[in-house]
């Protein structure tokens, strides 16, 4: 069921590549890049054709793109990175505006490891790349995990915890609501940092109900309640519509360890930051 990353970043010196037509673009996140990580070298690229020649001469530890270029798109830029022998497990990331609907159009490929929607911010942009290349652990951050087997719930929690998070298991979308209906009206409420929930539960409930109960019934918001869903569904309708609903992400079966928390870590972190201005120039 779990299945580990093949490839562990290096904690010192991180090398990352920068993929942009906009020089002031690359400019500005290599500026944000080198603020919130010490020590990091950032290469820039201002399309596909130059990125493919950095990537012959350095190994990097991970790889941003924007989706548009000017010689071509972030997909190619991914595939490129892929075909590079010695760089096939380094991180792609895609960085974008309009991430929302390419995502419901699940139109990323398997070379994309993970995407960022610029409107999120500066810091968020930070949080989000020290996630892959310098990972930071939230000690105590609380996890609501929703799963029917005990034996994944078992292999799931072990991971969750050996990264310092809090985690309180329940069996149920029905026994999720009423932990968070318990918290409702409190001064602690919502209970949680983080909702980690499987799709397909036993019971009545499934956890898309117990997503559109989170977003509509209690009225929190991606912010303020980040949600990831766990699915083996590979219809892509089906997934888009998760996210239409407001899931902040999918984690897609079999699950990768390092990539379910980075995933978490990156939501707490967005869920903890103050609104931040979009980094378009």
């Amino acid at each position: 069921m779990m299945r580990e990353d093949m490839r562990h970043l290096t904690t010192e010196t991180p090398r990352v590549l920068v993929v942009d037509g906009s020089k002031l673009v690359r400019t500005l996140v290599k500026a944000v890049l080198e603020k919130e990580l010490p020590g990091v070298d950032v290469a820039g690229a201002g399309g596909l054709a130059e990125g493919r020649t950095l990537l012959e001469s350095t190994a990097f530890d991970l790889v941003t793109t924007a989706l548009v270029l000017p010689d071509g798109d972030g997909l190619q830029m991914a595939r490129a990175v892929r075909e590079s022998a010695a760089q096939r497990y380094v991180p792609v990331i895609v960085i974008s505006g309009d991430v929302q609907s390419h995502l419901e159009g699940r139109h990323f490929t398997e070379d994309v490891t993970d995407y960022f929607d610029k409107a999120l911010g500066h810091n968020a942009l930070a949080a989000f790349i020290r996630g892959y290349v310098q990972p930071a652990l939230i000690p105590d951050a609380h996890v609501l995990y929703i799963e029917d087997s005990r034996t994944v719930a078992m292999a799931i929690r072990r991971v969750l915890e050996s990264q310092q998070m809090r985690v309180t298991h329940v069996v149920s979308a029905e026994d999720a609501m009423a932990y968070l209906d318990a918290y409702r009206d409190s001064d602690a409420a919502p209970g949680c940092d983080l909702v980690l929930t499987d799709l397909y539960l036993k019971g009545e409930l499934d956890g898309r109900d117990l997503l559109n109960a989170i977003r509509n019934d209690f009225g929190y918001g991606k912010r303020r309640l980040p949600v990831l869903v766990m699915t083996g569904d590979d219809n892509r309708d089906n997934q888009a519509a998760l996210l239409r609903d407001g899931a902040n992400d999918l984690v897609l079966k079999p699950i990768e360890e390092r990539l379910l928390v980075t995933k978490s870590l990156f939501q707490l972190r967005v869920s903890m930051l103050p609104d931040q201005p979009s980094f378009e120039p």
